[in-house]
């Protein structure tokens, strides 16, 4: 598919908001929205501390769930598989969001580039998914161990076993992103890889699942750039799952980064 370069500055630094976006033209902007209401998924991929990339990304969402006349979820690579009852307490406003914080594990730079996006979801009611595998299964693999013994509650958080195997294009991309960072004592390059796949099978598992229990709903998935660029990764398992899916793939980067053909979207954030 025919990659559409799109840029945008951000003109203020402090306290951004979607409207202190200029995406290089009045239309650039639609054009991703109304591509994004077409699709049964969007990926927004992204630099995690890309402070330009979370305000367009947050522009993105807030544009889908006031425009969608189906029903649309979050999705976050941000968010692990085992924390799912957490969030949707917190959504339903049976706990507070300190509690959430305290439960939940959010990343580092959850107040300032995620929870705007959570607390756009919880506004308009819809569902936010936690959609990555727990951290601590991943690190299994990449240690070379496996996920065969863990109990019925372990294997509720985590996609069917087997798990899907990587696909050859995005095994020869993680060979060529890690080039010589492996080895010298750590975990192999195939370690990293099944690390990176389950996290890829995990979130595509969850996706499905909510496609497959919403049907004509829309999923707006916030994650790494690598899981989903060129169509590789989460599309891909996606794909398996569900045959003839529409896919969306917006990636956010900055100017200096090499663009993706595969890419339906590449926004150059300026950074």
């Amino acid at each position: 598919m025919r990659t559409a370069l799109l840029s945008l500055l951000l003109v203020t630094s402090a306290a951004a908001q979607p409207t202190d976006l200029d995406w290089a033209g009045p239309s650039s902007l639609e054009v991703v929205i109304d591509t994004a209401l077409e699709a049964d998924v969007v990926y927004l991929g992204e630099i995690h501390d890309d402070s330009v990339a979370h305000v367009a990304q947050l522009a993105i969402l807030e544009a889908v769930l006031a425009q969608a006349d189906r029903p649309v979820a979050l999705g976050l690579e941000m968010f692990e598989t085992d924390v799912q009852l957490v969030l949707d307490e917190y959504l339903a406003g049976h706990i507070q969001e300190r509690d959430l914080q305290a439960v939940a594990r959010p990343w580092g730079n959850y107040a300032t580039d995620y929870r705007p996006m959570v607390e756009a979801a919880k506004l308009s009611g819809a569902p936010v998914l936690a959609t990555n595998a727990p951290a601590r299964y991943v690190r299994r693999l990449a240690r070379g161990e496996t996920l065969s013994g863990l109990e019925d509650d372990a294997l509720a958080t985590l996609p069917p076993l087997p798990i899907a195997p990587v696909s050859r294009a995005t095994e020869a991309a993680f060979r060529e992103l890690m080039g010589g960072m492996a080895g010298h004592g750590g975990p192999s390059v195939d370690d990293m890889l099944a690390a990176q796949n389950l996290r890829d099978v995990s979130m595509a598992h969850v996706v499905a699942t909510w496609l497959a229990q919403n049907p004509g709903g829309l999923v707006v998935h916030v994650n790494g750039s690598f899981h989903s660029a060129g169509g590789r990764g989460i599309p891909e398992h996606l794909e398996r799952r569900m045959p003839g899916v529409r896919q969306l793939v917006v990636t956010l980067q900055p100017d200096d980064a090499a663009a993706d053909a595969g890419d339906d979207f590449v926004v150059r954030t300026g950074q």
